[in-house]
């Protein structure tokens, strides 16, 4: 009879269990997003009847592939390549559409005062976690929230005030007069020479980082640029896939290859990191200059000041969080605008002859100072425009956690925002008729007159949680773009195949084709 007893009870409590967690399924795979899909209905949104775990991500994918399988022509209306699927449902539906991303409805917000308050409250619209594996490419101040993203901005913004940003600049010519002398060579065989430019800007942009985060030990951190770049690759096919919670712990070869190559460059890092802090301990300068330095300098001084309380500064896993996010976010928004203010520069000569007339008054033939870079304006009017039309990403993502009013808004929990960068910084109404147009005039008189004040030029972002290393990554663009004017004169290849891909930020996928030749 006891043991009658006790099997229905252990039968009991398995079917309890299992009835726990069959609910839990229904209302994650079901009955969740049918009420977020009726709560959105109700406010006037309209979109695609949500389909059982895939939602629209099949179509997504689908479209995007058809859209990167062949090049677009020479135009810088690059939505319908990079965002096919976003577009053609505010088409279908307006702008106030959703998408559904596996389970969860993405709600499409354009208007600038919306905008202006996502970006402003920033504790109610957070950055989504809805997949781990994005730690394993980068885990920094870019993903961190609530009170470990003010610990680790406070600690992280030294390295990036203006007198530490004038001491990088040597390790920014090294790096960018190495590629220009690479060049000068191949052209001077002819006079002029076709080259890919983009592998170029990559490696130079890749060593700048190495150099700046590193310092001396720049050479021991350049394997990390080609770890970042394959965790790349293997994180945009991750993410093209619908996202169920405990997959990333099977050992597939996609996860056991990501976790492989986090083990790898945490292995490469830590003897460079504890290499800085014994330098750092002895007393010596030689940590003042490089990112890394900074940062360890800095987080011991918050310990220091808060009684020797190591729970206030950053732990080895939280720097090499940060190293990884200086690595992926310096290198590939650096390259890619470099590389498409080239080809934008080719298309516009007119634009590269003023461009190149500046750099010549302010610098001639000698090498660039950072006040001369500080004080350029043709300069800094194209890279505002390129940043324009070529976002470096070109959709940001926020969610809500919580119940939240957005103006005339009631966005339930669950909830994804989505800000499409690139439709708003070339929304016709916002922007007039030539808004799909190269015309760098239109920051002549800076960004506030352009945008009228308003939230709608945001490459880096906007508000409190603007990106910290905009200027490094500026005045990098604008040194490079520099030396390049001093030395070439270059135009668009015939070879030259236009198309804009995003893979983590939008690049070119088959290269910058360019004719160069020796100034």
């Amino acid at each position: 009879m006891e043991i009658s007893l006790g099997n229905i009870a252990v039968s009991i409590v398995l079917v309890s269990i299992a009835s726990l967690w069959a609910w839990r399924v229904l209302n994650w795979v079901w009955l969740r997003p049918k009420k977020l899909e009726r709560c959105l209905r109700q406010q006037g949104f309209a979109g695609n009847p949500y389909r059982l775990l895939i939602g629209d991500l099949k179509d997504n994918v689908s479209m995007f592939m058809e859209a990167i399988s062949r090049p677009m022509n020479l135009s810088d209306d690059t939505a319908p390549r990079i965002i096919p699927f976003i577009l053609q449902t505010i088409n279908q539906h307006g702008e106030n559409s959703f998408v559904w991303h596996g389970t969860i409805p993405r709600v499409t917000i354009m208007n600038p005062e919306y905008l202006k308050d996502i970006f402003t409250n920033y504790r109610d619209f957070q950055k989504p976690y809805t997949n781990p594996v994005i730690k394993l490419l980068a885990d920094g101040l870019l993903n961190h929230e609530d009170e470990k993203w003010a610990k680790h901005r406070k600690i992280i913004n030294p390295a990036f005030h203006i007198e530490k940003l004038k001491c990088m600049l040597p390790a920014f010519y090294q790096s960018c007069s190495e590629m220009i002398s690479k060049w000068e060579f191949l052209v001077s065989k002819e006079g002029s020479c076709e080259l890919d430019v983009w592998p170029f800007l990559q490696n130079m942009a890749g060593d700048v980082i190495s150099r700046t985060a590193f310092g001396s030990s720049y050479e021991e951190g350049r394997p990390i640029f080609q770890l970042q770049r394959e965790q790349s690759k293997l994180l945009i096919k991750t993410l093209s896939s619908v996202y169920i919670p405990g997959l990333r712990f099977l050992p597939t070869k996609l996860n056991r290859r990501m976790k492989a190559i986090d083990k790898e460059i945490e292995a490469t890092l830590k003897p460079i990191i504890r290499k800085k802090e014994e330098v750092m301990k002895a007393g010596d300068g030689g940590t003042k200059n490089d990112l890394l330095g900074i940062l360890l300098e800095s987080s011991w001084k918050e310990i220091q000041l808060y009684g020797n309380n190591k729970s206030v500064g950053m732990s080895i896993k939280d720097v090499i969080g940060e190293c990884k996010l200086f690595y992926i976010a310096g290198q590939e928004t650096v390259s890619d605008l470099l590389a498409w203010t080239m080809m934008l520069l080719s298309r516009y000569p007119n634009w590269q002859s003023r461009a190149r007339e500046e750099v010549l008054q302010v610098f001639g033939n000698i090498k660039p100072d950072f006040d001369g870079l500080i004080h350029l304006k043709v300069v800094p009017m194209i890279l505002y425009e390129v940043l324009r039309l070529y976002p470096p990403v070109p959709v940001m993502i926020r969610t809500v956690h919580k119940e939240t009013q957005l103006r005339n808004l009631l966005l339930p929990a669950g909830v994804e925002l989505l800000l499409p960068t690139v439709l708003v910084q070339q929304d016709q109404q916002l922007w007039g008729e030539d808004a799909k147009e190269f015309n760098p005039q239109r920051f002549s008189e800076g960004i506030s007159k352009a945008t009228k004040g308003q939230v709608s030029f945001f490459p880096f972002g906007s508000g409190p949680r603007t990106c910290i290393g905009q200027n490094f990554g500026l005045i990098e663009v604008k040194l490079a773009m520099s030396l390049l004017l001093q030395s070439f004169t270059f135009d668009l290849s015939p070879s030259y195949t236009h198309a804009p891909v995003t893979l983590i930020t939008t690049r070119p996928q088959h290269g910058i084709h360019i004719i160069l030749h020796k100034r």
